[in-house]
């Protein structure tokens, strides 16, 4: 089935900015992959996103952009995460932000969920919340710190807390691939052959432990 979704559909911006903002302890795990390289390293921050305490994760994923006007994704996939909604955004009290590298820049079909969060934006649904980001890149000098940066742009402007790697991780001065303080990273190899490192893998458990641990102590402190 194709997974394409034209550009002008509205299957991804399905709420309102009317209905309830944070109503429960997730963090949204949000991403795109095309050849799965993202998609590894959404599942791995996932996982340190849940062996915090309180907090799981909620993963979600967006549909490939097609400037093909005949070609409209359906609302379910078929298989994997489901398709993101905002309302995903204003429920969950964090986001880990995950796309492939595309000529320094997030992947279009990334960019197409973000800016159709003027709803979000206007009412301030995201401000104060802790975020963090992920991308994987074919060549190792393939622009992953552009692309992580091209991906915290507009979380800033929405009022989000950026959540990097700190230097006491000590797989981020030991890594020979991926990894950066911008957010985890993972160098796939042309045809996608090189697996996660041992290095990556610690990187990106430890990017969704300390995004959780952020995410839940901004929360209580906000109940208070």
């Amino acid at each position: 089935m194709n997974n394409n979704i034209v550009i002008n559909s509205t299957n991804i911006n399905n709420t309102t900015s009317n209905e309830s903002s944070t109503t429960s302890n997730e963090i949204l795990v949000l991403y795109y992959s095309k050849d799965g390289s993202t998609k590894k390293l959404a599942n791995l921050i996932a996982r340190g996103i849940n062996s915090i305490p309180s907090i799981t994760a909620r993963i979600r994923t967006v549909p490939n952009v097609s400037a093909v006007c005949e070609q409209i994704a359906p609302t379910i996939p078929d298989e994997g995460a489901p398709y993101a909604t905002h309302k995903d955004l204003r429920e969950c009290i964090g986001l880990a932000l995950g796309s492939p590298v595309r000529f320094g820049n997030m992947s279009s079909s990334v960019k197409y969920f973000l800016d159709g969060t003027t709803d979000e934006w206007l009412a301030g649904s995201l401000v104060g919340k802790p975020a963090s980001v992920f991308t994987s890149s074919a060549s190792l000098h393939g622009g992953q710190e552009a692309c992580l940066l091209s991906m915290i742009i507009p979380l800033l402007h929405h009022g989000m807390v950026i959540v990097g790697i700190p230097y006491t991780e000590s797989a981020l001065m030991n890594t020979t691939s991926g990894g950066t303080p911008y957010g985890v990273t993972h160098w796939a190899g042309i045809n996608n052959e090189n697996e996660i490192s041992d290095n990556e893998k610690q990187l990106a458990i430890a990017q969704g432990k300390l995004l959780a641990t952020t995410a839940l102590n901004l929360w209580r402190s906000n109940q208070q």
